[in-house]
């Protein structure tokens, strides 16, 4: 059996869900460590305000996968060269965090690890873009806020902090890394696949950050807003599966489990999960917002992405993209183990 022939079986699941009207557009790629790959699409890349079909030349909004396609990568990166310490505090490179109370803010004790784990007691979200339209400002906001606490749940503004770190530690702007072909922080280079009628902004997010707080932060912060094209989503898993892209020592730091299935930047397989249950144990995943995903099974030195734009063009629908992405995620692997 080709890598074709395993794509085309694990597109089926989000083949029937464009078809159905569940979402507009899907893409899925697979590759393997050697960096054989395919790709399948179906759909519409826009329904309003135009119809647009999907191609493979469009640009999605990868929303949460910049957590790990971006973020993680810098902050592990700069771990490896030294320039950090992952269980050293944030204050290493914030050291005006809470700065208003420094003996007593909880904020102060806060490791890399703790942000990279979502292990942290900051709330999941927070309307940051409500209180102003200055990024510099609302970063000086999120700095000094003093956060209510709570248990450890996934937190997006554990990576706006790591951004904000990644900004003081290099002197510049998360845009600046180099993240390879077809990955980049917006506006993309090419067409894009269009996301949510904003009721904010007043219009079909389009080649703009979905996300209302990356937007308001300047388009660039460390939980979101991250654009990429299949094969650019897919060159990176190829680079995670070959070693390429992080150090061994720090690749095994996104391989190991910590609290609830967590390790860093990324989940790691567990039962009923969103990658689906016939993956390996050795399978980190990562899924955002707008309804995109990355799967990486090093056991069988396997990736598979699979990107939608289901909140277009609104979030208020069911999609069905929590039961898509297991399924998918399962016919993937299935095809996989008949080939062997």
């Amino acid at each position: 059996m080709t890598i074709e022939t395993i794509c085309e079986q694990g597109f089926a699941p989000a083949l029937a869900a464009v078809e159905s009207g569940r979402i507009p557009g899907a893409a899925l790629g697979v590759v393997r460590a050697d960096g054989r790959s395919a790709v399948r699409l179906a759909g519409m890349a826009a329904l309003v305000p135009e119809r647009e079909a999907l191609t493979r030349d469009h640009w999605f909004d990868l929303a949460s996968l910049s957590k790990v396609i971006a973020t993680t990568v810098m902050i592990l990166r700069l771990a490896g060269q030294g320039r950090l310490g992952l269980d050293r505090p944030l204050t290493d490179a914030i050291p005006d965090l809470r700065q208003y109370d420094v003996a007593g803010a909880a904020e102060r004790r806060l490791t890399f690890r703790d942000c990279l784990m979502h292990r942290s007691f900051l709330p999941a979200v927070e309307p940051v873009y409500t209180y102003g339209d200055d990024p510099a400002r609302l970063r000086a906001f999120v700095l000094q806020r003093e956060w209510r606490h709570g248990p450890p749940v996934y937190s997006d503004i554990n990576f706006i902090l790591l951004g904000i770190a990644i900004e003081r530690l290099t002197g510049a702007p998360l845009s600046d890394w180099p993240l390879g072909e077809g990955l980049g922080f917006g506006p993309p280079p090419g067409p894009a696949v269009a996301t949510e009628h904003c009721s904010w902004r007043g219009r079909v997010m389009k080649g703009e950050v979905h996300d209302e707080n990356a937007f308001a932060l300047g388009g660039a912060p460390g939980h979101a807003g991250l654009f990429g094209t299949i094969d650019g989503v897919l060159g990176f898993a190829r680079a995670m599966l070959d070693g390429s892209m992080l150090s061994p020592a720090m690749l095994a730091e996104v391989r190991t489990a910590g609290e609830r299935h967590r390790t860093c930047g990324w989940e790691r397989a567990f039962a009923r999960w969103h990658g689906g249950d016939a993956c390996s144990a050795d399978t980190i995943g990562h899924t955002g917002f707008t309804g995109t995903g990355l799967w990486i099974d090093f056991e069988r030195g396997l990736g598979w992405t699979l990107l939608t734009n289901r909140v277009h063009p609104t979030r208020h629908a069911d999609s069905g993209i929590a039961t898509l992405r297991p399924a998918v995620g399962d016919r993937v692997i299935t095809a996989w183990d008949e080939q062997e």
